[in-house]
């Protein structure tokens, strides 16, 4: 019986060629004369011998699987954002691989040293930001291209995501000329568009010559911002209440809560004079528009937001490409409203 071929040693034996030539071929198929080329291509086809992508990636000198890090892989703004980067990688000849940190500090961390070990190309993250450990993603970004996507890590890297200043600038300007001044209700401190969203409901409250009112909330560190959402505006709803019958929710996941408690109390949720409360959101949530009323958000576009981070890191890793090519970029994108029936 014929030895079964499962290393590159074995097929190199198989083929007839060192160790050497054959990991020249799958490094790098055109490094190789043509016939050697033809002969190692019909012995793969004779031995349907395939080698490890990973083992591979790693003798190369750049490889070609890029790394993605995003906080929950099951939200559906991180699944779509995602799933676009896939799709433009695949087609740019590289393989793009995700890792949930799971919202969690030493999960980001392990997340960067499994793509270390991977010898990736180049990485898209969706960092924790305030938990994140600095020192681990800058050494990172030291090493290879790194692109920082919905939430920067500071003031200087490369990132792509929504400008805040403008869509809450937006929003907050409709709320205000449809009905009350919203108060804000803020998200749990887990990543910098939590404060970087609250300073722009201030300073666009501001510009329009209004009174911010930021409601107090409990301290949280979770991702579940629905449950976190509905928690808090139960306990305030059943206490003194918001200061205003408009409450402008840091996104819509913490809207869907509010709603939800709103529901448990009996209180109508809507824009009309038979309506106890109006509720908008940020983001665009795909379940927005099928909530109960549906949200008044600002929408952020996050297929081309993933489309311009996986543009910009292909940009960053062609070395052919000026050197302006290849510096850190910032790119923020305008939100769009959406008005629907909860505002």
């Amino acid at each position: 019986m014929a030895k079964t071929i499962r290393t590159m040693e074995d097929f190199s034996a198989f083929v007839g060629l060192s160790r050497t030539t054959v990991s020249k071929y799958f490094n790098d198929p055109g490094s190789v004369r043509q016939n050697t080329r033809s002969v190692i291509e019909a012995a793969l086809k004779k031995s349907d011998f395939r080698p490890s992508m990973f083992a591979v990636n790693l003798n190369r000198r750049r490889s070609n699987i890029l790394g993605v890090i995003v906080p929950n892989s099951t939200d559906p703004f991180y699944m779509a954002l995602t799933r676009r980067i896939e799709m433009i990688a695949n087609e740019a000849g590289f393989l793009a691989f995700v890792l949930s940190s799971d919202g969690r500090a030493e999960m980001e961390d392990q997340a960067i040293q499994t793509f270390r070990s991977m010898n990736i190309a180049g990485a898209i993250i969706a960092p924790l930001g305030v938990r994140s450990h600095h020192r681990v993603l800058a050494e990172l970004g030291a090493s290879i291209p790194l692109i920082y996507v919905d939430s920067p890590l500071d003031e200087t890297s490369s990132f792509v995501g929504t400008d805040n200043r403008q869509s809450f600038r937006l929003i907050v300007d409709y709320l205000c000329r449809s009905g009350e001044p919203p108060c804000y209700f803020a998200m749990p401190l887990v990543n910098n568009n939590a404060s970087a969203r609250q300073e722009a409901y201030v300073e666009a409250m501001r510009e329009f010559k209004m009174t911010p009112s930021i409601v107090a909330v409990e301290e949280a560190g979770s991702w579940d911002f629905e449950k976190f959402g509905h928690d808090e505006a139960l306990r305030i709803l059943k206490g003194s209440g918001f200061p205003t019958g408009t409450v402008l929710c840091a996104n819509d996941r913490i809207a869907f809560g509010v709603i939800s408690a709103a529901y448990a109390l009996g209180l109508k949720v809507g824009h009309g004079a038979d309506c106890d409360l109006r509720v908008a959101g940020h983001d665009d949530h795909p379940l927005s528009r099928y909530a109960c009323p549906p949200i008044t958000t600002v929408a952020q576009n996050y297929n081309e937001i993933g489309r311009l981070a996986i543009e910009l890191l292909l940009q960053r890793l062609d070395e052919k490409a000026p050197p302006a090519k290849r510096d850190n970029a910032r790119v923020l994108l305008n939100a769009e409203l959406m008005l629907r029936r909860s505002a």
